[in-house]
């Protein structure tokens, strides 16, 4: 079996790699000081001593990315129709802020009651639910994260406070940042979160208060454990089923996550993202039918090909897809993903990760890194969760 085309399941290392192409690749060892965070932060993360530029600027990349891919849909979010979101936002390149009316909306028919306090979740927004024309995201600025990113970055302030992964923490923070009005300007919450908050409502401990779901987005935490847990795939593999367990019992999304990291470990390990995408993928993806799809335009791939939608039997193939594709160009990739609709942000964060971790946060546009929503706290939470474990 050749370099680079290990067992299904495991993952190569960059000793394995090093014929193909160091993490260092000669770009030797930077030292800087810890940065104080009460000066203005520089957009471009500096790593601790002793960790390679590449490996830390690819870890970061996976996380940031993450957020981008999310932020830079959210306005055309859950947009299936491409005509009308053409018609309302034109080829979205740019971060912007959500308008309504949204034309596709189902806040009209979706539905949730708390059953008493320890399960009101909706405050002040519960009011749109039930309304035609409604803005899944209506009340986000520009460049802002929607709540499951918004809960990423929870997870980020949990990591670095605990040094490691533990759930019980997070929980404490989720329930806490749910239940407390004015947290986040959200006004829709994914069926996870409802599915938890009844079960948590009528007394269930937390680690069991998951309900089944099979929707991509399950996967938008995993570029932020990825980029902290870095090379320590086994480390990694553990905590993203632990994480994602928290809120959806379903053994796709477990499947498409694990996949999801042992691309990234492959491609932190040196390996090209097309074929980590090939060889972990395997599952989710065909190369062949990739190289037979690149041919057509991405609308009709993920639209035709594959659905748009949330469920993970096709929103994960579909964002391999993009991943692979677009493998050396971050902007394209976030682009495409937006521009094709339907669950664009979830997938978005699946999409933005890969890429990011596959580019490097240096070589991601300027644009996406100074003009998204609280910049400057995002990338010292980055910084700060990826100094954590070198």
């Amino acid at each position: 079996m050749g370099i680079g085309h290990p067992a299904k399941g495991t993952v190569p290392t960059s000793r394995t790699l090093q014929q193909r192409r160091s993490c260092a690749s000669g770009l030797g060892l930077w030292f800087v000081k810890r940065i104080n965070l009460n000066e203005s932060f520089d957009a471009n993360l500096h790593p601790l001593p002793y960790m390679s530029l590449d490996l830390f600027d690819r870890r970061a990349g996976f996380a940031f990315g993450s957020f981008v891919g999310d932020a830079l849909a959210m306005p055309v979010h859950w947009y299936y129709d491409r005509a009308a979101m053409s018609e309302d936002y034109g080829e979205v390149r740019d971060y912007l802020a959500p308008r309504n009316p949204h034309p596709g909306s189902i806040l009209w028919r979706s539905i949730y009651t708390a059953l008493n306090e320890r399960g009101n979740i909706l405050h002040d927004q519960a009011q749109y639910w039930g309304q035609t024309g409604v803005h899944y995201h209506q009340f986000l600025k520009a460049g802002e994260n929607t709540l499951n990113l918004q809960l990423a970055k929870l997870l980020i302030d949990s990591l670095i406070a605990k040094r490691g992964y533990d759930a019980d923490d997070y929980l404490e923070r989720y329930i806490s940042f749910l239940l407390t009005p004015g947290q986040h300007r959200d006004t829709y919450l994914e069926e996870c979160h409802r599915k938890f908050f009844t079960a948590y409502a009528r007394g269930t401990a937390p680690r069991k208060c998951a309900g089944s779901d099979i929707h991509i987005g399950g996967l938008t935490a995993v570029g932020v454990l990825i980029a902290f847990f870095g090379e320590d795939v086994t480390s990694c593999r553990e905590a993203v089923r632990e994480h994602i367990m928290l809120t959806h019992r379903s053994p796709e999304v477990l499947s498409a996550a694990d996949a999801m990291v042992r691309i990234a470990a492959s491609v932190l390990a040196g390996m090209g993202l097309r074929e980590a995408i090939s060889d972990q993928g395997s599952d989710w993806f065909s190369t062949r039918k990739a190289e037979r799809w690149s041919r057509e335009p991405d609308f009709v791939v993920i639209g035709q090909r594959l659905s748009p939608a949330c469920y993970i039997a096709d929103a994960f193939p579909a964002s391999l897809y993009l991943a692979w594709k677009y493998a050396d160009d971050f902007d394209a990739g976030v682009i495409a993903n937006t521009n094709v609709g339907g669950d664009n942000c979830h997938r978005g964060a699946v999409v933005g990760a890969l890429l990011g971790g596959a580019n490097g946060l240096a070589r991601m546009a300027a644009r996406w890194k100074n003009d998204i929503h609280d910049a400057g706290p995002l990338h010292t939470q980055i910084h700060e969760m990826v100094n954590v474990r070198q």
